[in-house]
């Protein structure tokens, strides 16, 4: 009776960076990993006297930029589901024994990561950042998925995230 073979620590750790890759995927996918908004606060802070005839508006803006971004679309997973399953049949083509199983993994790791990325860039769209000038000195960006009604020079406010009309 023959011992059961070894497997290739090479394949192993491939196996596990595929799986570990594959984990994050799904994580980043599913909304599991954190991301990053940050929303400033108002900038005197509450029970501080102020005059409110000489305060600044917190708000209030002037539009300085408008840049049109392209952004990559979000992946569904079937991109990389898709990839995955084509280079496995393709991976598995190639080599002999063990270098065939190799190649598998290498085809699968390799289609799914390609799979996304074709995904992502079949579903990108534009997005408008609007940097605003507060009349504080700071500067704010605002990300709008349409064209802004808004110029360069224009005065605003920063309400929720959202670019409004300076009244006045």
């Amino acid at each position: 009776m023959q011992s059961p073979r070894k497997l290739n620590p090479l394949v192993a750790g491939a196996a596990v960076a595929v799986m570990v890759f594959s984990l994050v995927g799904v994580a980043a996918m599913t909304g599991m990993l954190p991301g990053a908004m940050s929303q400033k606060t108002a900038d005197v802070a509450p029970g501080t006297p102020v005059d409110t005839r000489a305060a600044v508006c917190g708000v209030c803006g002037t539009v300085d930029a408008i840049r049109p971004i392209e952004v990559h679309g979000e992946a569904t997973g079937l991109g990389a589901v898709a990839g995955g399953v084509t280079g496995a049949v393709v991976g598995h083509q190639m080599g002999n024994g063990r270098g065939n199983t190799a190649m598998t993994v290498i085809g699968a790791a390799g289609g799914a990561y390609a799979g996304n990325e074709i995904e992502k860039n079949v579903k990108k769209h534009v997005v408008y950042r609007v940097t605003v000038r507060m009349d504080d000195g700071s500067f704010r960006t605002v990300s709008q998925a349409t064209a802004p009604t808004f110029a360069v020079g224009d005065k605003v406010r920063v309400v929720q995230g959202t670019l409004r009309a300076e009244k006045s």
